[in-house]
């Protein structure tokens, strides 16, 4: 049997302890409230570059090549200094500006599809020779490197939490085909185990179309009050960014509490016009303090 997915996200990782921001938590039980929705990426995850790959260009040119070696690709001699983290971002910025010509205002890749257009044209072109894993393969061994990821502290224990209290759970992400793979590499239990409903965990890549837009948003919230009978004013979305997760959550009709526990993934958006008025109703410096607005103890 050969190595899964999970267990080279596992064996690429380390613990990342998250970086205190400052702010005061600001926290009050919300009454009614019967659901939780979450980010992923610097909220139950702390991301070394504080988002999905977001990573400087030095480094995802190394995470290129070690990458590619790792999947038994060799590079040949005449392409040692390519720009490859250079081409991945123009093949990424190519598949956007494809769902922006279809109308698509803030459009999200599937990375798969990339990889995959990126080993076409190196193999076309002669770049690369040789391979022998797949592309789901390749893009965690590129991910794992560029983007280390660890769950913030106390995760665990704080779903065990609300899982016990019957809390619907769910997820609303900019995230890629391996993010729900990051749960169960970490703690060792899929989503669904962990209390997320699967038909409340609205990924941007199964979309092709990412946050800020309010679409995912509107998604879980009709998949809320159809299968759970919720309102989105009983559910409260938890999320680290002003921008992406606090404005458009609110303006779907989520109570919102803002994540500041991580000053790497903290973004409070101050000088963007769209955002000056913004104000979540909560303030979270750490994941179980999700707890206290739902009065759990």
């Amino acid at each position: 049997m050969g190595v899964t997915l999970t267990q080279r996200i596992r064996a690429l990782s380390a613990p990342l302890d998250p970086i205190p921001t400052g702010l005061a938590p600001r926290l009050r039980p919300m009454p009614g409230l019967r659901a939780a929705l979450f980010d992923v990426y610097g909220t139950l995850i702390a991301s070394g570059v504080g988002d999905i790959s977001l990573s400087q260009e030095n480094a995802r040119d190394t995470g290129v090549r070690e990458a590619l070696q790792a999947c038994g690709f060799t590079v040949r001699e005449e392409w040692a200094d390519a720009a490859f983290g250079r081409q991945l971002v123009n093949q990424i910025r190519a598949h956007q500006q494809t769902r922006r010509d279809d109308g698509v205002e803030y459009p999200e890749v599937d990375i798969r599809a990339v990889w995959r257009d990126l080993v076409e044209d190196w193999r076309r072109a002669e770049v690369i020779e040789g391979g022998r894993a797949d592309i789901e393969t390749l893009a965690v061994e590129y991910e794992a490197r560029v983007n280390p990821a660890w769950p913030m502290p106390g995760l665990d224990e704080t779903l065990a939490a609300l899982r016990g209290q019957g809390v619907v759970l769910g997820i609303v992400s900019n995230a890629q085909f391996f993010t729900p793979l990051l749960f169960e590499a970490f703690l060792e239990i899929p989503l669904k185990k962990l209390g997320f409903a699967s038909e409340l965990c609205v990924w941007s890549y199964e979309l092709l179309e990412g946050k800020p837009s309010t679409r995912l948003y509107e998604q879980a919230a009709q998949r809320l009050y159809d299968i759970h009978q919720i309102s989105p004013q009983e559910a409260v979305f938890i999320g680290n960014d002003i921008r992406n997760d606090i404005w458009p959550a609110a303006q779907v009709g989520f109570k919102t509490a803002l994540f500041a526990g991580d000053q790497r993934s903290l973004r409070l958006r101050e000088g963007e016009p769209d955002c000056s008025n913004v104000q979540p109703d909560a303030v979270m410096t750490s994941v179980n303090q999700v707890l206290n607005l739902f009065s759990i103890t």
